[in-house]
């Protein structure tokens, strides 16, 4: 069985098939491009060789490629458990990531790839947001192509993460938006372009813009496949349709199938979505697709239940066997009985998610143009979002949107952040540290790594709860061979979803498979030997 490293090698190649097949680029050149990436030593330099045989003919878009530097070195998770805490349940925890995305998303490959269910991404427009990054990869010049070669190979990364049914969302200012949707357009398919939202990001002010008021930035959507399922809660109903009568809610209401239809509607396709509920007679009733194999249901697990609980499931008799639906309440529609547009005004603004900042850390400024929660959660309770993640962290937003929008409906969503942790003059030990850990430990917990609790969310606010474990990027070097400092001493299988080896030959053969550029021959190492032979 292929590991999620060679599938995404492979997956490179079938790309440039399809491009020689698509009459983009010529067969001679292809097949050397293919030998290049399958003698490539690591999958960074596989990435490399295909961002460099890619012609962008399907838009007509170029640009400059600036190859990132790559490092004879292995890098790894490496758990802080100073910034790591537990609320002791058995749920999934969440995961900050310390480091350069790059880094992180190559190691997230290992245990997540296909598993993702939305990525949401704020990218950086400029040099002063990349810190270490463009320092060390672009003179710190971090110019249009500069932006468009380092998104390239992280976008490669984030499609091999989604799941089919997944669907990646990202926020692009203005004078970015035209150059980044015709990169997505290339990496995930046009054809897989949902459809770009309009966010009013303020309203009044902005007076020193040079000639009008500028009011808004862009979400750019797309999904991973046609699996995909953008959930409006009130898609096509009309009024007429709020026919049956809640006589404890004292109001109208619709009913939605709860079993899923059209793409992905079965089992396989979501396995965590099917279980059983009890209908009206005390009999388990498991959901059945169109064609009457094994279905799956329309919401996860703790959804379902809250509906239950709720009373807010219609059981409607048919041809002898109960049928659930959900009930959708004219109360909560508001207006709400077409889908949703993608012009979003009165959302919330950037000066919004400012206020709640402040709110969190007792003052201004600590991180700037962060964005309201109130966006991330519009997009997810849109979408099956079990696991969401977020590369471009920042301030910790989508983290704390997955968390409060968990509390709102029930549901059992975690979130994965990745975030560099560039210093700046009002956080001396890094965003990652000043900022985005101490987001969520306040706002988790109800108080701060070192106890405090006075802040005014914590007095208007109950924690919103979860785990969270904080991994940092370690490296080390592909050629150690002191015993404990070797990468087969210092990486933590546990970190990666895998059960702790029984033996030694067990991990070293799974880092080998999973990480690149390790020592791949040990037998001439007397050393080694010993510690096999000791082993057995």
């Amino acid at each position: 069985m292929k590991t999620a490293i060679e599938q995404s090698r492979q997956e490179l190649i079938n790309e440039l098939d399809r491009r020689m097949e698509d009459g983009i680029i010529e067969k001679s050149n292809a097949d050397l491009l293919k030998k290049l990436i399958q003698n490539a030593d690591t999958l960074t330099e596989a990435i490399l060789i295909a961002e460099l045989g890619t012609t962008y003919k399907r838009t007509g878009f170029h640009f400059d490629k600036r190859l990132e530097k790559t490092e004879p070195a292995i890098k790894y998770f490496k758990k802080n458990e100073e910034l790591s805490f537990s609320d002791g349940s058995d749920k999934s925890p969440n995961k900050l990531i310390i480091g350069d995305n790059y880094d992180g998303l190559l190691n997230l490959l290992i245990q997540y790839k296909g598993k993702i269910d939305v990525i949401y991404i704020d990218p950086p427009y400029g040099k002063d947001s990349m810190g270490e990054f463009a320092d060390v990869n672009y003179q710190n010049a971090l110019t249009r192509d500069n932006v468009l070669s380092m998104l390239y190979p992280r976008l490669l990364l984030a499609r091999d993460l989604l799941s089919p049914y997944g669907a990646i969302f990202c926020s692009i200012d203005d004078r970015n938006q035209a150059y980044v949707k015709c990169l997505f357009d290339e990496i995930f398919n046009e054809k897989n372009f949902m459809g770009c939202f309009i966010w009013q990001k303020k309203s009044g002010g902005g007076q020193t813009d040079d000639y009008f008021v500028t009011e808004h930035e862009y979400v750019l959507s797309y999904r991973k496949t046609d699996s995909f399922e953008w959930l409006d809660f009130f898609e096509d109903l009309q009024e007429s349709d709020f026919k049956f009568y809640d006589e404890k809610k004292k109001t109208k209401y619709a009913i939605v199938k709860l079993e899923k239809w059209g793409n992905s509607a079965h089992r396989e396709d979501r396995p965590t979505m099917y279980f059983p509920i009890f209908d009206p007679d005390g009999n388990e009733f498991y959901p059945i697709a169109p064609d009457g194999k094994p279905g799956r249901w329309r919401v996860g697990r703790e959804r379902l239940q809250k509906l239950i609980k709720d009373d807010s499931i219609h059981w409607k008799r048919e041809e002898n066997c109960w049928t659930p639906f959900e009930k959708k309440y004219l109360t909560e529609a508001k207006g709400k009985l077409n889908k949703s547009r993608s012009i979003l005004y009165k959302l919330a603004e950037t000066g919004t998610a400012t206020k709640l900042l402040t709110s969190i850390f007792g003052e201004k400024d600590r991180f700037k143009n962060p964005k309201p929660i109130e966006l991330i959660e519009f997009l997810l309770e849109h979408t099956n979002s079990e696991i969401v993640l977020d590369f471009f962290a920042g301030s910790g937003t989508t983290g704390q949107a997955v968390l409060n929008l968990n509390k709102k409906d029930g549901e059992n969503r975690h979130f994965i952040l990745c975030q560099n942790n560039e210093a700046d003059n009002r956080n001396p030990n890094g965003i990652a540290y000043d900022v985005t850990s101490k987001r969520l430990k306040r706002t988790m917990t109800g108080s701060c790594y070192d106890g405090s609790t006075d802040f005014k969310w914590a007095n208007d606010n109950e924690p919103l709860g979860g785990s969270l474990d904080v991994y940092e990027i370690a490296e080390v070097a592909n050629f150690e061979s002191v015993p404990g400092q070797t990468a087969f001493d210092v990486i933590d299988e546990t970190l990666y979803g895998q059960e702790k080896f029984s033996t030694l030959k067990e991990k070293i053969e799974w880092i080998c498979r999973n990480f690149e550029g390790t020592q791949k021959v040990l037998e001439s190492d007397a050393d080694w030997k010993k510690r096999l032979e000791e082993d057995k």
